[in-house]
């Protein structure tokens, strides 16, 4: 069974920053690409910041040049360093993993984590 775990959200004031991290098990022998989305309240989700395996990277036009997305392969994890955080940023941050492909999977699959808080105060 494929598991995403995420970590690092919280309360920050404007202008801090926190990190994200989300670690995928699950006799994993792949990952296409893995990112990160954000839903605030009564919005749609909606993606932050994606990374695929050979380090290509994309992000939200509101997140470029705060936001950073990394990721380790061999731990199959990936990070979101969110700098300079506005109180726009407040949602509950979802982590994604695409193209998984396990000894116990037939097929590619994609999954999702739990989400977790992200809260920016004024």
């Amino acid at each position: 069974q494929v598991q995403l775990v995420e970590s690092g959200g919280g309360l920050v004031q404007a202008g801090g920053s926190l990190r994200l991290s989300c670690a995928a098990s699950g006799n994993i022998l792949s990952i296409n690409a893995m990112g990160w989305y954000r839903q605030a309240p009564g919005k749609q989700r909606e993606l932050v910041a994606r990374i695929t395996s050979g380090g290509s990277t994309n992000y939200a036009d509101s997140v470029k040049g705060r936001f950073t997305i990394s990721r380790d392969n061999a731990k199959n994890t990936v990070y979101v360093q969110m700098n300079s955080l506005k109180p726009e940023d407040t949602a509950v941050y979802y982590c994604t993993a695409q193209g998984v492909r396990s000894t116990t999977l037939l097929y590619p699959n994609n999954y999702w984590g739990q989400g977790t808080q992200v809260t920016v105060s004024s």
